[in-house]
């Protein structure tokens, strides 16, 4: 926010001339890309945070309050705020209305040196242009000087005049947008996905009200977000349904050269480490300047806290970064006048002043916080002592099993069945449960790119154990050689034998189990090759099908359905069901599940990290509570259990 010195008064001079121009608009339906990331699902939303973007930087300059995003029949988005209202009169540089220019006209704005935003988001300047141009059609209506405004255009060209339809009392912008097929394959809007994305930036703007409506549908239900804690009410969502570490959540903020700092955290019992950090309320995927700053502020404070409070003996060794991020869930956010962020999509933050700013304020709060809270602080410090315990067990545990000839594919796990191929882009590892399985697949697969690796039951569930822990397990280990990656800080995908890991398991509970901790191995320690799109489901038939001497095999109770509603002219079908892999042939299992040309392999891809991460504690966490309400929830969707 503003210094309240220099906030601007409601009368301030935001007039036309406020609105610089740069350059032209046509490039954006040439590389539409460029400007909103992708042309797909991720895109067509852009549009709409594009929208909202403007309105926020009115409320962080103090101008609107209220902000609805509606949801219409027909693809069409409504954003309304009630800011002071785009200006109309004509621009000194266009000779075009300033709606006009702003509408159409790329890098332009009031951000860019006028004075009259200190501080904002949007995607460099480009705003709500890039939504104008990607759109069949959009229309803006704007309340200023008791008069209401509207301009309708398409695909980034004007369709009417800036014309007067009315008087209102209040000010603001409300835009209306139906993004273009022709630049977007598929437009589906989904309102899960706006209810996270607008529920944070209420996080991020304390005290300003976000209403989201549906009325696609026929009840329409509102859903409203207003938080006064800030972050600190973020940090309380992000680490419900966990059990915290202390029952305080720390929360600071303060400024430092004209860059607004706020920082929360809170510890819980989990292993897992969760951050956010945000630049004039964008998110940074990739991190940057500020959670550097933040990282920094939070070792140093803790080891002086703990040296002072002798939590740490003098020959104990500091606590590491490392140390302190084992169950830590934190955000941090700036606000800063001149953000310089490395990517046109603004996933990492690169002004270097923000470190000094954030690791000053957040120290200051820290140490005031740890002092006023000495409960807390103990509590965190002891988490943070035996996560330091841990890993140098772990480190132990990795130098005896991670040797380097065992790195170097020199010493193999004895059960792993291995392709004879050694380029890593046309090799593929299938796990598989049990050694029955494991023989049936060793028999169909095709030497040269296929390698095999049997499981023995099921594995250790690393949901519920450290790393330390969890190399003393037989099972992990054959799986990290097998990779060649190593695992945790030593973890280098370069260094993967293998581009396709296929988890291959029986089609019952049991199997189904399997699968579910595995995901949750690759997901706590392998998630690079999960990004990277290396990990894969192998999808076995259910059923085969046979009617006289022809065989068919059916992949869901649908399938196995339509093809019986086919065969009952035909007497004497034969249907089995298959519940695991050793019931089948190798060339049954060959020919369905594991020839490149027939097989069925799902890609596993995280789209929502946080909320995988929340998935993953409910089904294998300690707390039984979550899981119980996850399962009656979804009870009655589920198939093909076990009787």
């Amino acid at each position: 926010m503003p210094d309240k010195k220099e906030k601007l008064s409601p009368k301030s001079d935001y007039t036309a001339k406020d609105i610089y121009v740069l350059e032209g608009l046509e490039p954006v339906r040439k590389r539409p890309g460029m400007y909103i990331g992708s042309t797909g699902s991720e895109g067509v939303h852009h549009l709409i945070w594009e929208c909202v973007d403007n309105s926020i930087d009115e409320a962080m300059a103090g101008y609107a309050k209220n902000i609805e995003v509606d949801l219409l029949p027909g693809n069409r988005i409504k954003s309304i705020d009630d800011g002071r209202g785009i200006p109309v009169e004509k621009h000194p540089q266009t000779k075009k209305s300033a709606l006009e220019t702003v509408m159409t006209t790329l890098h332009k704005g009031a951000k860019f040196g006028s004075g009259a935003y200190k501080i904002s988001g949007g995607l460099h300047g480009v705003g709500v242009a890039v939504v104008c141009a990607l759109s069949k059609w959009i229309r803006a209506e704007v309340c200023r000087d008791g008069n209401k405004y509207f301009q309708e255009y398409s695909q980034g060209k004007v369709k009417t005049p800036v014309k007067i339809f009315g008087k209102c009392k209040q000010t603001g912008t409300t835009i209306i947008f139906e993004p273009d097929p022709a630049i977007f394959p598929e437009i589906k809007f989904d309102l899960k996905r706006i209810l996270t994305h607008l529920r944070q930036q209420a996080y991020l703007t304390k005290g300003i009200k976000i209403t989201i409506v549906d009325e696609r549908e026929k009840i329409k239900k509102p859903y409203t977000f207003y938080f006064e804690g800030g972050l600190a009410s973020y940090v309380k969502y992000l680490t419900q349904g966990v059990v915290k570490r202390h029952p305080n959540i720390f929360y600071g903020s303060g400024e430092k050269d004209g860059i607004l700092v706020e920082a929360a955290f809170q510890y819980t019992d989990e292993y897992e480490c969760y951050e956010e950090g945000f630049a004039n309320n964008i998110y940074t995927g990739e991190g940057g300047t500020h959670l550097t700053g933040f990282r920094t502020a939070l070792t140093r404070t803790f080891n002086d806290y703990a040296r002072k409070n002798n939590l740490l003996k003098e020959d104990d060794e500091n606590l590491s970064g490392e140390d302190m991020r084992e169950g830590f869930t934190g955000v941090v956010s700036v606000k800063l006048t001149d953000p310089q962020f490395e990517g046109q999509t603004k996933a990492k933050l690169g002004n270097p002043e923000v470190k000094v700013a954030v690791e000053n304020i957040v120290s200051e709060a820290l140490a005031d916080f740890l002092e006023r809270n000495p409960q807390d602080a103990r509590a965190i410090i002891e988490k943070c002592v035996l996560s330091q315990k841990a890993r140098k067990a772990a480190k132990v545990a990795k130098e005896t099993v991670l040797r380097k000839g065992i790195l170097e594919g020199l010493a193999l796990p004895g059960k792993l069945a291995d392709c004879t191929s050694r380029n890593p882009e046309e090799s593929e590892l299938f796990i598989v449960e049990g050694e029955s399985a494991g023989g049936s697949s060793r028999q169909a697969r095709d030497r040269h790119f296929q390698a095999i690796l049997p499981l023995r039951g099921k594995i250790l569930n690393v949901e519920r154990a450290r790393l330390d822990k969890i190399l003393d397990s037989k099972e992990v280990k054959a799986l990290i050689i097998a990779l060649g990656t190593a695992v945790a800080e030593d973890f280098n995908i370069e260094k993967a034998r293998y581009h396709r890991v296929v988890i291959m398991c029986d089609a019952d509970s049991d199997g189904n189990h399997i699968r579910t901790l595995l995901l949750t191995l690759f997901y706590r320690y392998f998630r690079p090759m999960i990004e990277k799109g290396y990990l894969y489901i192998a999808q076995p038939p259910l059923y085969r099908i046979q009617t006289g001497k022809e065989i068919q095999y059916a992949y869901s109770e649908e399938q196995k359905n339509e093809m019986v509603k086919l065969m009952k002219k035909n007497f004497g079908s034969n249907i089995q069901r298959y519940k695991g892999l050793g019931e089948m042939n190798a060339d049954q299992l060959w020919e369905t599940t594991m020839d490149p040309k027939n097989r069925i392999l799902l890609q596993v891809a995280v789209e929502e990290t946080k909320e995988a991460d929340r998935i993953f504690d409910v089904l294998m966490g300690d707390e039984v509570l979550p899981r119980k309400k996850f399962i009656q929830t979804y009870a009655k969707a589920a198939k093909n259990l076990d009787i």
